[in-house]
């Protein structure tokens, strides 16, 4: 009989051979500081400002390369861990959003969400998102970083077929399965990750 440790060691290797990177985590509180130490070693995500390609004077230069504040989108948290996850934001001076991510589609750094199971046939996470805001943070941001607790892994899709047959049942809802980073090769066949949603996805197991 497969264990639960065996689903789990396959769910990593599963999860890395689609190019995500996994780490296991002990506490909700390790996996925030997992996100904010990830938000400070980056450049803050944003688009150009339409016009910084030509020639212009010093002061608009200077504007064109003004840097956004770093942005967290945490939509779909419990009040709790979203309200100390806002405080370790506002110390390390990043924003921290649970809502209004369309105001924010040029410049979202981190997407931080809880998967409600994983696939260990596959490395895939299945989320449960009824709005529009978290399946947002799950798509335009440039990093996705989704917890999924090791007690949630499952062997496959058939494993948790009775409740998406009632999550079916109750509309609307929105299940999103998401296996590694973005990708195609739609180009000359030329494989690019991050081109329709995240550059990378951070899974964090966590002990539960």
């Amino acid at each position: 009989m497969t264990t639960s440790t065996e689903y789990c060691q396959t769910f990593i290797e599963k999860a890395k051979a689609v190019s995500a990177f996994v780490t296991e985590v002990k506490t909700e509180d390790e996996a925030l500081k997992y996100v904010i130490d990830l938000c400070d070693t980056k450049e803050a995500c944003q688009l150009l400002v339409s016009g910084c390609e030509r020639d212009l004077s010093e002061k608009a230069e200077k504007l064109c390369d003004a840097k956004q504040k770093k942005v967290i989108a945490a939509p779909g948290l419990k009040k709790p861990l979203y309200d100390k996850l806002a405080e370790m934001s506002a110390k390390a001076g990043f924003e921290c959003i649970d809502s209004g991510m369309r105001e924010h589609l040029a410049g979202v750094d981190i997407g931080f969400t809880f998967a409600e199971y994983g696939l260990a046939e596959t490395g895939t996470l299945m989320l449960d998102c009824p709005s529009e805001d978290l399946r947002l943070a799950t798509m335009v941001s440039e990093f996705h970083v989704c917890v999924l607790p090791k007690s949630k892994i499952r062997k496959d899709s058939y494993a948790v077929e009775k409740m998406m047959l009632t999550r079916m049942g109750k509309t609307p809802d929105y299940l999103a399965f998401i296996t590694g980073a973005s990708r195609t090769a739609d180009i000359e066949r030329v494989l690019a990750l991050g081109v329709h949603g995240p550059l990378e996805l951070h899974i964090l197991l966590l002990e539960d």
